[in-house]
């Protein structure tokens, strides 16, 4: 005896836009018309009230959610806990924006119909494994590495500004003995008329600001280099690839890297999959400036790395050459090969 097939009539789709303190919700049918929209707050209890309210329109083939990494992460673990298919709609409907407008309504309805016509595919990332804690503390680790550069340029702005008297000693020193000199001057009391003290003041502040950024990477790098060792030592291992690096490409692909298909799909990720730009006779490809651009960074620095050093890297440079490839072609076909060794190394790992 046959079963009757699943009645399609009954089938709806949903998208969510979300927001730091509220998500707003659309409910679609299986043609695209819209059923309704409610707005919840982004809380437990919201997320809850949310999932119940798209569970009563129908059966729920599927939602889309704007932002699954960011602020709709914590509502795309209890949809995928509920076992309800979740896709990450990165990228809204650009065209019904420009001529319908934009409304926190609208771009549910557009993410509910971007998920329902399978334009968006891509599967959110778990966030609740070792790469999720090493996601933390690479951020927490750039935004001190960037505020230290900061520093670094205003201390050194700040000694060309300063009286030829305090320039004078600072002038020609390096970063760390600039940095050493400055955390032990004694400026004495600022007070009206004594520029050289605030001078001092200043100068002393920075420089041990600097010192106390040194020793906040330390700390994080001491977490963070373990935790990716043991998530993927092979990568570590591999020419040109520093701790930096590859905690980059491993939080690029997430705890959950069967989302990620094959290696072209990564490669397009990161946006080093050439497109297709040909028309009539002309048969051509160009860059891909999509993707995740962390990503393709950190298959540049192993690049260039390896064009530093690698002999095999080299010889296919000069090979390249040879054949009247520029500079900028070899690096694209090199960063397409390294993402196609990174992936492999990836998944072999966070996968098991």
């Amino acid at each position: 005896m046959t079963e009757n097939p699943p009645d399609v009539s009954l089938t709806v789709f949903a998208g969510v836009d979300t927001h730091k303190d509220t998500h707003h919700a659309a409910i679609i049918d299986h043609l695209g018309r819209g059923i309704g929209d409610r707005e919840f707050p982004a809380t437990a209890a919201g997320y809850r009230a949310l999932l119940a309210w798209v569970r009563g329109a129908g059966v729920v083939a599927r939602i889309g959610v704007e932002g699954t990494g960011s602020y709709g992460s914590a509502l795309t673990a209890v949809l995928q806990e509920a076992g309800i298919e979740v896709v990450d709609v990165d990228r809204t409907d650009r065209q019904s924006r420009r001529f319908q407008g934009k409304s926190d309504s609208l771009d549910a309805y557009s993410a509910a119909r971007l998920a329902a016509a399978g334009i968006a595919r891509t599967i959110p990332k778990a966030h609740d494994g070792d790469v999720e804690a090493i996601r933390f503390l690479h951020n927490a680790r750039r935004t001190a590495v960037k505020s230290r550069a900061e520093a670094i340029t205003a201390l050194k702005s700040a000694v060309v500004n300063a009286p030829e008297s305090i320039r004078e000693q600072l002038r020609d020193l390096s970063t760390k003995a600039l940095v050493d000199a400055c955390a032990g001057l004694r400026p004495g009391t600022v007070e009206p008329g004594a520029l050289a003290a605030a001078v001092k003041t200043a100068l002393r502040s920075l420089a041990r600001r600097i010192r106390m950024l040194d020793q906040e990477i330390a700390a994080l790098e001491a977490d963070l280099h373990p935790l990716v060792v043991d998530a993927a030592a092979d990568l570590v291992a591999r020419f040109g690839v520093g701790y930096e690096t590859a905690a980059q490409l491993l939080i690029t692909v997430g705890d959950n890297p069967d989302r990620i298909s094959n290696e072209a799909a990564f490669a397009s990720l990161c946006g080093v999959a050439p497109i297709p730009a040909s028309s009539g006779k002309t048969s051509r490809h160009r860059l891909n400036r999509g993707g995740n651009r962390q990503a393709n960074r950190a298959l540049h620095i192993i690049v260039l790395a390896r064009l530093k050093r690698d002999p095999r890297t080299r010889a296919y440079r000069d090979k390249r050459l040879a054949q009247g490839k520029s500079k900028r072609d070899i690096i694209r076909c090199l960063k397409r090969a390294v993402a196609r060794e990174m992936f492999q190394l990836l998944t072999q790992k966070i996968g098991s």
